[in-house]
């Protein structure tokens, strides 16, 4: 081969056409990993297109999308916990305060809206003030005794108004806990004192029935003895008392000794003993 046809390269060139392929190569390496995302277990997808949301969500799994122009928010579906200490006022105006502690998670078919409406941070923009909300509305039906007497009645309104208001936001309300209700102390004062009185009232109240059953066995027990007094009175009869001396003659005659009584002047008395 001819010196003439041999195309010698630079140092230059050479080092050119490497860095060309190297660049070439990092290119086709983002494209492959910008090509394809992983949605975790308890996650869904929410697909962003140039900052726009699509209507598609993507579920658990491997997923591929248009490099540089399509990412992918993952949002947990899996049931979150909301606790909280709550202050509000009852009915009649006693303050009140418990600790609401609330399940949830995300519907997984519709992250995309809340996402879309809200953002990540919708557990301090939407949960909680949610959970304040529904239950000062609850509370304020109640008297503060009523709240004490009818907890499971207010936690299941409570749980309710909840619902209605997170299903706005595809947020599913799984279940919720209220604590036992505290009150001031004045309160409570109240209550003690109300709760002492109405136990002497109750016992003055079984002490009146026990002395009203007293008397009424008196009556019957008198009663008793008055109609067994009459019953006697009615049996007896002319002829139970002729038997009743004639059994105290008998009764005479068996006990007599065969003599007769000594007695100074008179006559004798006779004892007829019938014919021997």
């Amino acid at each position: 081969m001819s010196d003439k046809n041999v195309v010698k390269m630079s140092p230059f060139q050479a080092g050119g056409k490497l860095i060309a392929t190297i660049v070439i190569l990092v290119v086709l390496v983002l494209l492959g990993t910008q090509s394809f995302t992983i949605i975790s277990a308890g996650h869904s997808g929410v697909v962003l297109q140039l900052g726009a949301v699509q209507p598609k969500v993507l579920q658990e799994g491997m997923h591929f999308k248009i490099p540089f122009i399509q990412t992918v928010v993952p949002m947990e579906v899996r049931v979150q916990k909301s606790e909280m200490s709550q202050t509000s006022a009852s009915r009649d105006l006693q303050t009140v305060s418990t600790t609401i502690a609330v399940n949830h998670h995300l519907d997984a078919e519709n992250v995309n809206k809340l996402y879309q409406q809200v953002g990540l941070e919708y557990n301090s923009r939407i949960v909680d003030p949610a959970i304040a909300e529904a239950f000062k509305a609850v509370t304020a039906q109640y008297t503060a005794e009523e709240l004490v007497s009818k907890r499971s009645e207010v936690s299941q309104k409570v749980k309710e108004v909840l619902h209605t208001k997170l299903a706005t936001y595809n947020i599913i309300l799984d279940e919720i806990n209220i604590r036992e209700f505290t009150f001031s102390d004045e309160f409570n004062r109240a209550i003690e004192s109300k709760q002492v009185a109405e136990q002497q009232a109750l016992k003055s109240k079984l002490d009146l029935e026990r002395i009203k059953i007293e008397k009424e066995q008196e009556i019957t027990r008198a009663e008793a003895q008055a109609q067994a007094l009459r019953l006697q009175k009615q049996e007896v009869t002319p002829e139970l008392i002729q038997l009743r001396q004639i059994e105290a003659q008998l009764e005479a005659i068996r006990k007599w000794d065969g003599k007769l009584p000594n007695v100074t002047g008179g006559a004798t008395p006779f004892i007829n003993v019938g014919n021997q």
